[in-house]
């Protein structure tokens, strides 16, 4: 795909929590954070994960957008998720946005813009062999609380010879 990948702060976080993010620069090169998603995935209150997200943006490895654009607005969306698509509008050109949450997928979506979530990203390490087993990553997401239904993950499973 030309263009430039975007991501909102759900895939980051998941991903740094199961030692996953080295797998966005293997599938994807670079992969761009806007300046909303950073302040929500860098704290500065240690929450889980951030240690590696810090480390992946000093090397490179996630590069943040230097410009925040304030509009168009997506009121009815969390500020990750609207920063996402505002950053994908403005940079005018084709963008995959790696996010979770239902209701920015379907504004993304609508935008025309394409939209791969955490599963996906599974997936796609499974199909790169950056991982052995896509069911024991997904194993450890749902110890985590990780909410994925059971029909996404049996689809996956499938897809990637697992099921």
């Amino acid at each position: 795909m030309a263009g430039i990948v975007l991501t909102d702060a759900s895939p980051v976080i998941v991903l740094a929590r199961i030692d996953g993010l080295g797998w966005l620069k293997s599938i994807f090169g670079q992969v761009h954070v806007p300046v909303p998603v950073r302040k929500e995935v860098l704290t500065g209150r240690d929450k889980a994960g951030e240690p590696m997200i810090l480390d992946a943006i000093n090397r490179n490895m996630l590069i943040v957008l230097r410009r925040d654009w304030k509009a168009p607005q997506f009121p009815d969306l969390g500020e990750g998720e609207a920063g996402c698509i505002r950053a994908a509008v403005n940079l005018r050109k084709p963008c995959l946005i790696l996010m979770d949450d239902r209701a920015g997928r379907a504004t993304a979506i609508e935008r025309g813009f394409k939209v791969a979530g955490t599963a996906a990203i599974i997936a796609l390490a499974k199909r790169k062999k950056l991982i052995p087993s896509a069911a024991a990553v997904f194993e450890r997401l749902l110890q985590m609380d990780f909410r994925l239904s059971a029909e996404v993950i049996r689809a996956v499973l499938e897809e990637v010879g697992e099921r």
